[in-house]
């Protein structure tokens, strides 16, 4: 029991530094943005300045900080756009793995970098990997299960052109 307790506390330990870094990244992230975006605005203030004034350029640049930030609130507030009516009806009768595949499939950049996340944090895990191969057999025996059959007989004549 001590040695799982123990490997227990070393993945509890790495999810919680995992989710510390993923928060340190994004408050350093915004912060880069919202300077970012303050120095941007600035410079533009200073650029039309001499056009327009400095009382023009702050109402030029602040007309167009604040029609960006409709244009945000607009897109935010737009109702989704349902793909089809059946996918939430059929929801609960799929297998998790057909509603994983489908989340999969809908973000393939996320997925993949949670594979390597994955990958990078549990590469030496004999376990995982027996775990994976497993489940990336049965995913393909799956897939091979689920291709229509050729629709060319072998007695059909070939219509490649000859």
């Amino acid at each position: 029991m001590p040695a799982e307790s123990a490997w227990l506390q070393g993945a509890l330990r790495k999810a919680i530094a995992a989710v510390v870094a993923a928060l340190l990244a994004f408050v350093l992230l915004v912060a880069l943005l919202l300077t970012g975006f303050y120095l941007l605005v600035n410079a533009a203030t200073l650029s039309l300045t001499p056009l327009l004034g400095e009382a023009g350029a702050m109402a030029l640049t602040g007309g167009v900080c604040m029609l960006l930030l409709a244009l945000v609130f607009y897109r935010l507030t737009r109702p989704v756009k349902t793909t089809r009516a059946t996918d939430r009806s059929s929801g609960s009768s799929r297998s998790p793995a057909d509603l994983l595949l489908d989340i999969v499939r809908k973000n393939p950049l996320e997925a993949a970098s949670v594979a390597f996340a994955l990958g990078v944090a549990e590469q030496g895990d004999p376990r995982l990997k027996s775990l994976l191969l497993q489940g990336g057999m049965v995913l393909m025996k799956q897939a091979e299960a689920e291709k229509p059959p050729s629709t060319s007989h072998p007695d059909s004549p070939s219509t490649s052109g000859s």
